[in-house]
């Protein structure tokens, strides 16, 4: 009986333990069921927050600049999902920065190209051995050729430089197109630096034509005129020449008086007149150098101008060391010399010494010409030398302004300066510097 109880508690706790163990499998399987069907929602959901990443880099990549990452609900998805959107944001406002820039970059290139295009002068940009990479439009109009095609052509192929200098070296050279030869151009070039540190130039092609037949026109129309001027002027003092020698009868002291001023206001006149024409010739100066002893030289032009400066009382006085030759033309220098005389004579004081002094410096001969009176204000003494420039109306005066232009491009062209130095109410004192 016992044994039978005992049996049947075994066999309900056997049941009971069994029935426990399988609901706690049932409840570990539908757990585990549970657990591996939201593991794979969470993982679905990673792979398509991945794929959204993907197709949104490769959208950027291509340039769209538009494509946003979507939020999913993911665990710290979030902050990354923000970042990248952030970056987009970032490239998308620098996109539209710099598409801007290049808007503005065009238009100002364009304006560029306009102005250049609009130039009178024509650029021609080549590398170091004269191939031609890129011209104006106008140049290609000179050149008869299309654009396109001078590109890698020499510029030898169209133009020919007069005196055959280097291209690097080119100021206003003479050039002649092989397109137009009845036309006057000059060329100059630029140095063009860039970052390649490649040697380029720019060529500045100017066509002169106008210019040239202007200057023709003006030359032609001055000589005339200056001949025109001087034919009854020489008229003139051929007379009163004629009339002071009494050719025609006996004249009295007064009427020997005022011939005589006739006669000395013709001779400035006449003067005049050939500054005039000297002024117009003067770019086509040529000069007959020969070796010149200054003190005979200087003398000789002394008392040639010692009558005029009798009138206001000056005394021209020579100042030297030791006599110096100098070689250079001597009617030409003569001019120069007697120019400053009269200036100092002019504008000096009256009853005061005009100081001529020759000297010498390190490879040149001086002359200087110095006068006592009103000197020349700072204002004036930069534009001293400037043709037409004249301080005669200050102080009622006859002039043109040319004898100080002439007498400086004189002194140029024999390589050499012509300066000056002054204090107002003091002096005034011109350099004449030659080379030895």
């Amino acid at each position: 009986m016992l044994l039978n109880l005992i049996k049947a508690l075994i066999s309900e706790y056997m049941l009971v333990l069994i029935f426990v163990l399988s609901l706690i499998f049932l409840l570990t399987a539908i757990y585990f069921f549970i657990s591996v069907k939201n593991e794979k929602k969470r993982w679905n959901k990673i792979n398509d927050y991945l794929v959204d990443i993907t197709k949104t880099v490769n959208s950027v990549r291509y340039g769209d600049l538009t494509k946003k990452i979507n939020k999913f609900d993911i665990p710290d998805s979030e902050n990354l999902t923000e970042s990248l959107n952030r970056m987009i944001e970032t490239l998308h406002d620098r996109e539209v920065m710099v598409s801007e820039y290049q808007i503005e970059l065009v238009k100002q290139n364009k304006v560029l190209e306009a102005i250049i295009n609009s130039l009178s002068e024509g650029l021609v940009i080549t590398d170091n051995d004269g191939i031609i990479l890129r011209t104006t439009d106008i140049i290609t109009q000179w050149f008869n050729t299309d654009g396109k095609k001078l590109v890698g052509k020499h510029l030898s192929e169209y133009i020919e430089v007069i005196n055959k200098r280097p291209l690097s070296i080119w100021k206003d050279n003479e050039v002649v197109l092989l397109s137009d030869k009845s036309s006057n151009f000059i060329a100059s070039t630029v140095e063009l630096k860039l970052e390649d540190k490649k040697p380029r130039y720019i060529v500045i092609l100017k066509n002169i034509t106008d210019q040239k037949e202007l200057e023709n026109l003006k030359e032609d129309f001055v000589a005339t005129l200056t001949h025109d001027l001087k034919v009854p002027i020489i008229a003139e003092t051929n007379m009163i020449e004629l009339l002071l020698n009494e050719n025609f009868g006996k004249i009295s002291e007064k009427q020997h008086v005022a011939l005589k001023n006739m006669q000395s206001s013709n001779r400035e006149l006449l003067d005049l007149v050939q500054t005039v024409l000297e002024t117009y010739k003067i770019g086509k100066m040529t000069l007959y150098k020969e070796n010149i002893m200054l003190k005979s030289f200087i003398e000789e032009i002394i008392a040639e101008m010692q009558p005029i400066a009798k009138k206001t009382q000056n005394t021209l006085e020579l100042i030297f060391e030791r006599d110096i030759r100098v070689f250079a033309d001597r009617f030409q220098l003569t001019r120069v010399i007697k120019n400053l005389i009269q200036n100092a004579i002019s504008y000096g004081e009256p009853k005061t010494p005009i100081e001529i002094t020759i000297g010498e410096i390190p490879k040149f001969v001086t002359i200087k010409i110095k006068d006592h009176g009103a000197g020349i204000s700072k204002s004036d003494i930069d534009r001293i030398f400037n043709k037409y420039y004249s301080a005669a109306k200050k102080f009622r005066k006859i002039g043109t302004g040319l004898g100080l232009y002439l007498a400086f491009q004189i002194v140029k062209a024999h390589n050499g300066e012509l300066s000056v130095e002054s204090t107002e109410g003091e002096f005034t004192e011109f350099c004449i510097k030659i080379p030895v």
